[in-house]
């Protein structure tokens, strides 16, 4: 049995030019064009590119783009005044502020004061609590394309049990969430749960968000199981050269599951996408449209 590659890369472009639909539609009605203020602290060149691939997708859909360069040594001060202006901007619908931080700066602080209605990055205490309790809410970026690329493989994920490995703010525990609201049966693990290869074994979904390269082995899989690798760890190898890996050994695995996410080419390719999808759901919530069909 080889397994059914999930093709990330398919699904965000297509999932991209829905959004470019309805961004071209809500303009055409409303005359509302949904905006993005991405803010970037220091030169991190991974997170440079990443911000540059926002950017770049974000006009693509016709939306605004707005991008905020801030040196390394910012003042948490001068960031929170950036804030409080993007917060108040009426042309901004979408603020996402690239983590990780420099350690000089309080993370927290700096999420909390994102407006609620702007936290596309879904992380603000007031998102992930209607989120974990059921409410609607803007979503973090990863989870819900992890989500889509499931619904991909199985249109309902009602009554399937799933196993998240991983329990951080940005993936694992908003993942949870969503799982819940699509009716799945959830267990969240970590690297530290005892019996983690027998829990995961009895599994139908199984997410692997734990940052550990190929931790996940094909002894871990229910034959048939749908597998989405969240993990992108960098091995090292001979002559200085590096290559991207998972968090799932993804070429054992592949013999044993029914489906499964590479890496790259899968769940990074959503990240952007949903993104998008959360900057179009906002603008429309903010000027109180009806929410618009992606």
């Amino acid at each position: 049995m080889t397994a059914q590659i999930i093709d990330g890369k398919r699904i965000a472009s297509e999932l991209r030019a829905r959004v470019a639909n309805e961004v071209a539609r809500v303009r055409r009605e409303n005359e509302l064009t949904p905006g993005l203020a991405v803010v970037l602290v220091g030169h991190d060149p991974a997170s440079q590119v990443y911000v540059r691939s926002k950017h770049k997708q974000t006009q693509e859909a016709g939306m605004a783009s707005f991008e905020h360069v801030l040196p390394e040594d910012v003042p948490q001060a001068d960031l929170l005044a950036l804030i409080a202006r993007l917060n108040r901007d009426p042309l901004v619908h979408g603020i996402l502020v690239q983590l990780p931080l420099p350690k000089t700066l309080n993370t927290e602080a700096v999420i909390n004061a994102i407006d609620p209605a702007k936290d596309v990055d879904g992380l603000h205490p007031n998102n992930a609590g209607r989120l974990a309790g059921g409410f609607a809410a803007l979503a973090p970026c990863t989870p819900l394309g992890c989500i889509i690329l499931s619904k991909s493989v199985h249109p309902s994920l009602e009554g399937m049990n799933a196993i998240v490995i991983g329990r951080s703010n940005l993936v694992g525990r908003p993942l949870v969430q969503l799982l819940l609201n699509e009716n799945a049966t959830v267990t969240i693990a970590h690297s530290r749960s005892r019996d983690l290869k027998q829990i995961c074994a009895r599994a139908d979904l199984v997410y692997a968000a734990v940052g550990r390269p190929e931790m996940v082995r094909a002894d871990w899989i229910k034959q048939g199981a749908t597998v989405i690798d969240v993990g992108i760890n960098r091995l090292a190898e001979a002559g200085g050269k590096t290559r991207l890996v998972g968090d799932v050994a993804f070429a054992e695995v592949s013999a044993v599951a029914g489906a499964v996410t590479p890496v790259p080419g899968g769940v990074g390719q959503m990240t952007v996408a949903c993104l998008l999808v959360n900057t179009l759901r906002a603008a429309c919530a903010i000027a109180g449209l009806p929410k618009p069909a992606v």
